[in-house]
């Protein structure tokens, strides 16, 4: 009788822990991410910034958004209203990246976006910001795409 009971227990036990795993149906909203912006209007970003902050604040004109993938990548598929600057060029056109506004990088997953952006702030930049996940990311979100 005590062995019923055990496996009973431990059948339940399983089935609560299943039950919470799947989290019995989402309730959660999303949340969109919010920009934090000073009194004076600029923007105060993380060093690291996901896909949807970069759709909210990539218009603004004080906001440049640069790719630093190579160019048959920036072909098959690439953020609206982004400038191509290869990582290998991007020593040799800093005069193309601005001082005065915020910048923004991305790649295909962040890594080499990432570099640009290390090598950027070891050059002066201090406005200098880099996109989570890259364009894999950013089309996981479901955010535009042009070709």
């Amino acid at each position: 009788m005590k062995r019923n009971y055990f496996w009973i227990l431990s059948l339940l036990l399983v089935l609560i822990l299943a039950l919470a795993a799947c989290g019995g149906g989402n309730t959660e909203t999303a949340v969109q991410p919010t920009v934090a912006v000073s009194a004076d209007g600029e923007l105060n970003l993380p060093d690291t910034i996901d896909p949807q902050t970069v759709a909210q604040v990539k218009d603004r004109e004080d906001v440049v958004l640069f790719d630093v993938r190579e160019q048959f990548e920036y072909d098959e598929g690439h953020i609206p209203g982004v400038t191509l600057i290869p990582l290998g060029d991007v020593p040799n056109r800093l005069s193309e990246i601005p001082t005065d506004k915020t910048v923004i990088l991305t790649c295909r997953s962040g890594n080499r976006s990432g570099q640009a952006a290390d090598f950027l702030r070891q050059n002066g930049y201090t406005n200098v910001h880099n996109m989570e996940g890259g364009i894999v990311a950013w089309q996981q979100a479901g955010l535009p795409v042009e070709k």
